[in-house]
């Protein structure tokens, strides 16, 4: 594959970091959309643009867009959990605030970038969705988001498909990263009796499925979620 601009959000940690090594190993450019780049090894490094982006705030979008430029593959894999608030107890700040980074935003995105990969005849996009968003999560908000990310993949699956744009997205279940600080000791302890080898993932295992979902996938693989949750949830 020939060398392509690829925009990674949440590309600074976790599962969007081993995306971000990935396709630089791949021999692609690479921009990472994040709020801080404190902890991230990336800065400075060849083919790596770094853009602070807080993506809760949707009116910042055209802006960043313009910045970032036209871009061959899109990675939506920014997001969070905050499952301290109960149904009954959810301040609608914090509502409106993971809707528009674990949903509106991404959506904005492909609305967006898709312009210029319609125009060349090709794109690439895979949203990171979640198990949250199939089977339900104590943080409602957060499973509704997922949730609603998956069938916009299905959505826009079908809308770019005859441009030569994929997108597909993966439904994993938790994976060992910083948002597992969030959860308690004894959900994961409890979730882990439902994986086969009774562990949670690692971010590499996660990026693999989409670093190949944005490159080798063929283009008839299109509008699918891949569940990566190991047994936790067959279907």
């Amino acid at each position: 594959m020939s060398k392509k601009r690829v925009l990674i959000t949440g590309g600074n940690k976790g599962i969007g970091l081993a995306v971000s090594r990935a396709m630089l190993e791949l021999g692609h450019e690479i921009i990472i959309v994040a709020r801080e780049f404190e902890t991230c090894p990336l800065i400075g490094v060849k083919d790596v643009t770094a853009i602070e982006c807080d993506l809760s705030k949707l009116d910042t979008l055209p802006a960043l867009a313009k910045e970032v430029g036209d871009i061959d593959i899109l990675i939506n894999n920014a997001g969070y959990m905050q499952p301290k608030y109960t149904y009954d107890n959810y301040p609608v700040e914090r509502r409106d605030n993971i809707m528009n980074v674990d949903l509106y935003a991404p959506v904005e995105l492909m609305n967006i970038f898709s312009e210029h990969m319609k125009k060349q005849k090709y794109g690439r996009i895979v949203n990171t969705a979640s198990i949250a968003g199939q089977i339900g999560h104590p943080d409602v908000w957060y499973g509704i988001a997922k949730a609603g990310l998956i069938n916009a993949t299905k959505i826009y699956g079908k809308l770019l498909g005859s441009h030569g744009i994929t997108v597909n997205c993966v439904a994993p279940s938790p994976v060992e990263t910083d948002m597992q600080k969030d959860n308690s000791e004894e959900r994961k302890k409890e979730f882990k009796k439902t994986v086969a080898t009774g562990r949670f993932a690692e971010p590499e295992e996660i990026a693999k499925a989409i670093v190949w979902l944005a490159t080798d996938c063929p283009e008839y693989i299109n509008g699918i979620c891949i569940d990566i949750n190991n047994c936790s949830y067959p279907r």
